[in-house]
Order: structure tokens, then C-alpha cells, then sequence
């Protein structure tokens, strides 16, 4: 669905992103842009990867956080920023004080990911972690700001942040002057602002298209309402978009300048993770690889060429293990299945056995035998499969109950 709403007085122009692209220069890196063999295919037009996961620290964060900071007063800077965040921002936060010579205090929930916590340290911040979700962690922040009168930085809600994302949207005009559609991930709209702020100024007939994960949607309902409203526990793997409400700020500009905003589940994100890794060889984050899963769910709905950004790589090894087996059973290329057999000598050798005949492989085995829903002589069997995709799926469900079994799962 299309949104547009009447035009206002806007908060951030094409002069303060080019402003904010001078100050950024030898700072943040102008990031790669890939072409994309597989997704070019399946749009049927060229589809290119803006690469901002090859950013320093990982995302396009450090690009807003060092023009949010650099244009405090020497007294702001002198009282200190405080920022509250799990992974990117938090990092940006950290780099962009540390060039600029400003203490940070970064606030991050006690269950933030290890590598995480260790990278926003090393890069110059003082972590404090509180609370066990972002909004207890962001209220802490708050009232250390008020307390000690360090200035808050804000992840997305303020002008200055915005142009510094905007970059990305004045970098992909210089390497791919015929885009017609961008396609951007989006939670508070920080970024995907920005690049439309940029690029509208500009070319006003390419098409700017905001992705949010569907179980953490704001935007749609916000729109449709013509104000920024919350949406209750939000939820999706991908963090670096797991926003509840817009801010301010970029929603005003989403509403003027982003053609349409579309949705995604995580079955089509953790796809697009796998397929990022796969086939582009890129290390993205679930948020980062929405672009990707928005071309995948619907690959005819975008006029090409397609540029989509890829917003950050900092994924949590042990999330990285889980996204990859969730992609990978979404594409049909793992199974799990849960059968009965006789509980007697040589019955699991047995079940193996017709498994090899199908090729497929196994990767884990558990057992219960002492279950009340089981018969005497019965055992259930939980079998983690490999398979080559769906039709392998059925072929493997067929041979099993070919051979006997009783398929519970």
C-alpha cells in the first residue's frame, strides 16, 4: 500500500545532508556497492547491495551519531552524550565521541549480546547496563542525562542524525546514477528519512520503499493514522528494527517523501540472511537483510535497477547459529521430524537406513521411551534432518511412512 500525506515545512534538507557529507569525510567510509547475480535474476532487472554492514562499526549509525555530536556546543560537549541501545548505536556512539575527544556513558540491557558489550567498550565508551529491555535501559539513560547533563543522543529522532544517515542516499546517487528504486529497512525511520530527504531533492522519480519486520510494524498503523502511535511488544529477531513507535521527526518526512512501506516475517528474513551469506558472501544482521527479504517475498514489484541497502553486520554469533537454521528450514533444506517405532534391538539402524535410501542426511537423534502417551514396547524419535529443499522435504515424509513409521511432526 502506498502512504502519502500533504506536504509540511520539512525538518532536514538536501543542504544539511551534503553539510553533514563534508563533516563525514575521512571519517565514515563510502561504502561499497555489490552487484547481485541471484537477485538480478529474479527481479529480472540489476539489483545492487549498498554494503553500510562494511561500515566502521559495523552499521550506518557512526554516520549520524558523529553529526549529532559534532555540532554540540563546547559546554555539551564538555558535560558529556549518554545514549541507550543493544548493538549499533551504541556503537556509533562510542566512535564518533572518541574521534571527537567526548566522554560517553552507553546504556545497554543486562542480556545485550557479549560481542556487543566488548566492541562498545573498545571503542572508547563507558558501558552501563541496566534494565532487561531497551525501554528500561533508554529510561535509565534519561535520567543519567538529567542528572548529570550529558547530552542525550538520540538514535533517530533528531534532525542532525537524520542528515547523517542521509549520506547513504547522496552515496548511491554517485554510484548508481540510474537507480529507480531504493529499498531501505526501517524501525524509528532514522535512515530510510534520510536517504529520501537526499535522494527526492534530487531525483524525485525514484521510488523509496521502507521495510519493517511485520511483528514489529509501527509505521503502517502510523501512517494510516496520520500520527506516530505505539504498537504493543513488538517482536522480531531482527533488533537493529525492533522499534514500537516512530519518531517524531522522521516519521513527518516518511509521510512526505517514502513511497511505500512493506512488511516482512522472519521466516523471509532469516532467508535472506542465509542468502547474503551464501550467494553475496556478506555477513549481515536480520535488519540489514531486510531489503533483501522484501525483494524475495515479491522480486516483480520492484522496477530496477534496485539498489538495497544493507544496514549493518553486527550479528550475535550464537543469533547468527539460530537465524541460519531457521533460513535453512525455511528453504527446505532442514527438517525436523518426530516418529514412533518399536522400542527393540536394531530399530534405529533401521530407521537410518531408509533415511540413506532418500539421501538424507542426519544430524541429530534424540529419544524418549519412558513417555505415559507411549505404548510398552514404543519409543518417539526426534530426528534433526539436512534436505535439499521441499520437494526433498515430501520425499522424506513419503519414505517414512512408506516404510512404517508413524509421523507425529
Amino acid at each position: 500500500m502506498n502512504y502519502r500525506k500533504a506536504p509540511s515545512l520539512p525538518s532536514v534538507t538536501l543542504d544539511d545532508v551534503r553539510g553533514a557529507q563534508k563533516m563525514l569525510s575521512g571519517v565514515a567510509r563510502v561504502t561499497a556497492m555489490e552487484g547481485s547475480r541471484y537477485l538480478t535474476q529474479l527481479v529480472d532487472a540489476p539489483v545492487h547491495l549498498k554494503c553500510e554492514n562494511l561500515q566502521r562499526t559495523g552499521s550506518f549509525k557512526l554516520r549520524g551519531a558523529y553529526v549529532r555530536i559534532a555540532g554540540l556546543l563546547p559546554e555539551e560537549r564538555a558535560a558529556g552524550v549518554v545514549a541507550a541501545s543493544a548493538g549499533n548505536h551504541a556503537q556509533g556512539v562510542a566512535l564518533a565521541s572518541s574521534l571527537l575527544g567526548v566522554h560517553s556513558t552507553v546504556f545497554m540491557p543486562k542480556g545485550a549480546p557479549l560481542p556487543k558489550i566488548s566492541a562498545t567498550r573498545d571503542y572508547g565508551a563507558e558501558v552501563r547496563l541496566h534494565g532487561h529491555v531497551v525501554d528500561e535501559t533508554l529510561a535509565a539513560a534519561q535520567e543519567y542525562a538529567t542528572e548529570t547533563g550529558a547530552v542525550f543522543i538520540h538514535p533517530f529522532d533528531h534532525p542532525d542524525v537524520i542528515a547523517g544517515q542521509g549520506t547513504v542516499g547522496l552515496e548511491i546517487l554517485e554510484q548508481c546514477p540510474e537507480v529507480r528504486t531504493i529499498v531501505v529497512g526501517m524501525g524509528g525511520g532514522g535512515l530510510v528519512a534520510g536517504v529520501a530527504v537526499a535522494v527526492k531533492a534530487l531525483r524525485p522519480e525514484v521510488r523509496i520503499v521502507g521495510v519493517q519486520a511485520a511483528g514489529s510494524a509501527a509505521y503502517p498503523p502510523s501512517l494510516a493514522a496520520g500520527r506516530p502511535v505505539s504498537i504493543e511488544n513488538p517482536a522480531t529477531m531482527a533488533d537493529g528494527i525492533k522499534v514500537g513507535r516512530p519518531g517524531d521527526v522522521p516519521f513527518a518526512l516518511v509521510g512526505n517523501l517514502v513511497d511505500e512501506v512493506r512488511t516482512v516475517s522472519e521466516d523471509e528474513l532469516s532467508t535472506a540472511l542465509l542468502l547474503c551469506l551464501e550467494r553475496a558472501k556478506l555477513v549481515v544482521e536480520p535488519a540489514g537483510a531486510s531489503p533483501v527479504a522484501a525483494l524475495l517475498s515479491d522480486p516483480g514489484a520492484f522496477e530496477g535497477p534496485v539498489v538495497a541497502v544493507l544496514s549493518g553486520g553486527n550479528v550475535d554469533p550464537v543469533l547468527m547459529q539460530r537465524v541460519l537454521r531457521h533460513g535453512m528450514a525455511a528453504q527446505g533444506r532442514y527438517l525436523a521430524v518426530r516418529l514412533r517405532l518399536t522400542d527393540r534391538p536394531g530399530a534405529l539402524a533401521t530407521l537410518l537406513g531408509a533415511l540413506s535410501v532418500v539421501d538424507a542426511n542426519v544430524l541429530d537423534v534424540s529419544h524418549v521411551r519412558t513417555d505415559p502417551r507411549l505404548g510398552l514396547t514404543e519409543a518417539e524419535v526426534e530426528l534433526h534432518l539436512e534436505t535439499k529443499g521441499p520437494a526433498h522435504c515430501v520425499e522424506v515424509g513419503e519414505a517414512l511412512r512408506e516404510a512404517g513409521y508413524t509421523v507425529i511432526d
